[in-house]
């Protein structure tokens, strides 16, 4: 005890180092797709390939003395994105035409080749840790004791949404486990998302067609797998900024400790509602 507080062990050394992987893993996967996303910077849907209607685009048209205006097509509809999408600053002053800008691209200059290399090899390494973690969580139990919500958090799922609306975290107690709201979240990531994603990515691989075509069938084309990718990819990409929001909110120093050391302080309850 420390005063009010109490420091707990919270996180096991295997769900620390796999998180840290995932973490380094899912942020070049990120940088690396878009990458490639830029070679053909838009979306489409279904078998055929004539790349007319796209469901996304990301292009650029000359704005004459104004130079390159970035230009952002959704089902349709058209946005001027100029500096952020289709058109963004290079390493000049100039408006380079690119899908995402270069700050956001792993290379930074145009190299699917590169781009592609990174992001197989951490693609992998994603599939092989999340099994490490898979296998463990099975083994230990941490996968049903810590990630599948009770009937009694399912039946108050109302008022944790609404507590985390007011920015009320979980104190004593409730915050030595996860609550329904961060089980369901990590339970989409791992059953939906994530699956989604390797999925739709062997789907666009002409190898793995060839050897398992059901998957072309399944997804509706090599074009309808590529979006369902990138809306798998902006799924994770949703989930880590709100992670992200939170363990800032909820505490940022205790919850980066907690996830570096293991060890968290447990604010009381009690002390808590005097505050």
């Amino acid at each position: 005890m420390i005063g009010r507080h109490t420091l707990i062990r919270r996180h096991s050394l295997m769900v620390r180092v796999t998180h840290w992987i995932n973490a380094v893993c899912l942020l070049i996967l990120l940088m690396s797709g878009l990458q490639i996303f830029n070679a053909h910077p838009a979306l489409y849907w279904g078998q055929a390939s004539a790349f007319d209607h796209p469901i996304l685009a990301l292009t650029a048209t000359d704005g004459g003395e104004a130079g390159n205006r970035g230009v952002t097509e959704i089902f349709g509809h058209t946005f001027d994105t100029t500096g952020i999408l289709g058109a963004s600053l290079g390493s000049g002053a100039e408006l380079q035409r690119r899908g995402f800008p270069s700050w956001l691209t792993l290379p930074s200059y145009q190299d699917l080749a590169t781009g592609r290399r990174w992001h197989f090899f951490f693609a992998w390494l994603l599939v092989l840790n999340g099994t490490v973690y898979f296998l463990y969580g099975v083994v230990s139990g941490h996968l049903r004791r810590d990630l599948l919500p009770t009937g009694r958090q399912l039946r108050a799922i109302g008022h944790t949404i609404r507590e985390h609306l007011l920015l009320r975290f979980p104190r004593g107690d409730e915050a030595r486990r996860y609550n329904v709201l961060q089980k369901l979240a990590y339970l989409a990531v791992a059953l939906v998302l994530l699956p989604l994603a390797v999925l739709t990515g062997l789907t666009m691989s002409p190898g793995m067609d060839a050897a398992v075509p059901e998957l072309l069938s399944f997804f509706g084309g090599r074009q309808s797998a590529r979006t369902i990718h990138f809306l798998a990819a902006s799924g994770l990409v949703l989930f880590v900024a709100v992670h992200v929001a939170m363990v800032l909110l909820s505490g940022a120093w205790n919850n980066l400790r907690s996830m570096i050391t293991g060890s968290y302080l447990l604010q009381d309850s009690v002390h808590a509602d005097r505050s």
